[in-house]
């Protein structure tokens, strides 16, 4: 069985590296087991920092600003996944994207995001690629802008069923405006709760690992009901921490048609020997509605931790980019 070609289950690479890109990542790609990839600050902060595949242009670059440098970098690697991907985008249109993120410290600026987002889409100039905007008020109206002129968007740091109808409505809004098709997806954040949550879960008699999952599977519900075959559910942050789960709890239990799984390298390399192969089980809206309802009689605030969980994204986010800009000018 393919879940690709049986439900339009995508697992895409959250990795991006330069001689990764041009060794392991096209293996995945010809052995059908990825189809697409993703990229943000953190993830690039490790590369440059860990690869010498950087130190040449890092040399030739340094007379630039710390920002130029970081985007001519990421722009390089962005634009050789996408020659690698576009064989793929080609065949089917859901998929082969990578996705490069706005500068995180703009989350709240929406003409600066706009500006950026529409900067960087023209300047590598492939049209399998996504612009990364983080969910906040400025993001939803950058993420309408963008779709209005053609951009492929990957809304980021969803954590909650309403910032999922947010995105959803503003990204929709968007396509409808707009003269040429793009694609979207809503990445939904799954292991943090888990992270954050589990500790008191047990104390209360919570089953613990189970909150992320059902939080996205809602959101899932939530993204379904606008019916724009053009928005896709993605699930993020997939990668688990420590022993108790297996490293591919994350992506067999979120095995949903015409969805999206972006893994860290690692646990897409633990999926192809030991991952599940079958579609999951879906969880009904109901149940999820239900698991709420119990948080709530044991005087759980979800919108706390939505919101706890929210600023933490954001804070990191512009933390791993203000490093990574640090670094570049050392």
């Amino acid at each position: 069985m393919s879940l690709k070609e049986d439900i339009n289950f995508s697992l895409w690479c959250d990795f991006i590296e330069r001689d990764f890109l041009e060794k392991q990542f096209q293996d995945l790609i010809k052995d059908e087991v990825i189809q697409g990839a993703t990229s943000n600050p953190a993830i690039f902060a490790s590369s440059i920092a860990n690869s010498v595949a950087y130190k040449q242009q890092l040399e030739i670059l340094q007379a630039n600003n710390a920002k130029t440098i970081y985007e001519e970098l990421a722009m390089t690697d962005i634009k050789r996944a996408a020659e690698v991907l576009e064989p793929m985008h080609k065949d089917d249109y859901d998929d082969g994207f990578i996705s490069l993120e706005v500068d995180p410290t703009l989350c709240d600026d929406a003409n600066g995001t706009i500006e950026e987002g529409i900067r960087l889409f023209k300047t590598i100039g492939h049209d399998n690629v996504m612009i990364k905007v983080p969910a906040t008020q400025a993001g939803y109206l950058a993420m309408e802008e963008l779709t209005s002129q053609g951009i492929n968007v990957n809304a980021t740091l969803i954590f909650s069923p309403q910032q999922a109808i947010n995105c959803s409505k503003a990204l929709n809004a968007g396509m409808e405006k707009s003269i040429t098709e793009c694609k979207a997806v809503v990445s939904i954040f799954v292991s943090r709760f888990d992270r954050l949550c589990d500790t008191e879960f047990k104390a209360k008699g919570i089953e613990t690992s189970k909150l992320g999952i059902i939080n996205a599977v809602k959101c899932y519900h939530e993204i379904n009901k606008f019916k724009n075959k053009n928005i896709r559910a993605l699930f993020a942050s997939t990668g688990v921490k420590g022993d108790e789960l297996e490293s591919t709890y994350y992506v067999d239990n979120l095995l949903y048609p015409n969805s999206v799984n972006t893994a860290p390298l690692a646990t897409i390399e633990d999926y192809i020997t030991s991952g599940s192969k079958e579609p999951s089980e879906i969880i009904s809206e109901n149940e999820c509605d239900e698991f709420f309802k119990m948080l709530s009689s044991h005087d759980i605030d979800i919108n706390e931790i939505y919101d706890t969980l929210l600023t933490e994204g954001l804070d990191a986010f512009k933390v791993s980019f203000e490093e990574l800009l640090a670094k570049i000018k050392a």
